[in-house]
């Protein structure tokens, strides 16, 4: 059989909504009962049913809306979590290690599988906008898990071919991108990539505008 060094619960319960905790209160009394793998829960698993019933008993009182029927619904919920979080803990000591045993027991085991760090989508310059004299100012479109930008920049020559580029790296695109020292009148491209866990984004495709 598949084992673990330690299993562990998928709970976060307490952020599902009503119907699924019933529903799920219910997968995991009827994984528990008559389980040979789990034979002193530290719940009764008949006080454990009945706190299921009370509790989808309160829901359906709670929707007239009233303040009384949703503050006891809420105390049902917090009872039924109560108990759900002992459960848990035990299932975890006493499967052994075992998937298959744990997950006779109702529960959900937190996966053990790591996400593989995914390449950034393409970087990209939303616009330009003159500054300061000699200065542009660069609004570049944020990326999640972006580490940095690294702009680089270039006069345009005759027939629109950039010149020799310069850089100038940003840890954030939060705030638009100055950049300095340009010369007035002079028109120029920028292009932006992104750094993330495996490396730089492509650049992105020129934009273009006159420093003034």
């Amino acid at each position: 059989m598949p084992k673990s060094k330690h299993m562990k619960a998928a709970l976060g319960l307490s952020k599902v909504s009503d119907a699924d905790l019933v529903s799920r209160s219910n997968a995991i009394w009827t994984g528990m009962t008559g389980n040979p793998a789990y034979p002193s829960p530290p719940v009764d698993l008949a006080s454990f049913r009945s706190a299921i019933d009370s509790y989808a008993a309160s829901i359906v009182a709670a929707l007239d809306g009233s303040r009384k029927a949703r503050v006891e619904r809420d105390k049902q919920r917090e009872a039924l979590l109560s108990m759900l979080q002992l459960l848990a803990r035990y299932v975890e000591i006493h499967c052994s290690g075992d998937i298959v045993t744990f997950l006779s027991s109702g529960f959900e085991a937190v996966s053990r599988t790591r996400t593989s760090p995914q390449p950034l989508p393409p970087a990209r310059i939303l616009r330009v906008e003159q500054g300061n004299t000699g200065q542009l100012l660069l609004a570049i479109q944020p990326l999640p898990r972006a580490r940095s930008y690294e702009v680089r920049y270039a006069p345009l020559g005759s027939g629109g071919t950039p010149g020799t580029w310069a850089t100038a790296t940003f840890t954030s695109a939060r705030r638009a991108a100055p950049v300095n020292s340009l010369t007035p009148g002079t028109t120029y491209a920028f292009q932006v990539r992104a750094l993330g866990r495996l490396g730089y984004t492509d650049w992105s495709d020129s934009a273009t505008r006159m420093c003034t």
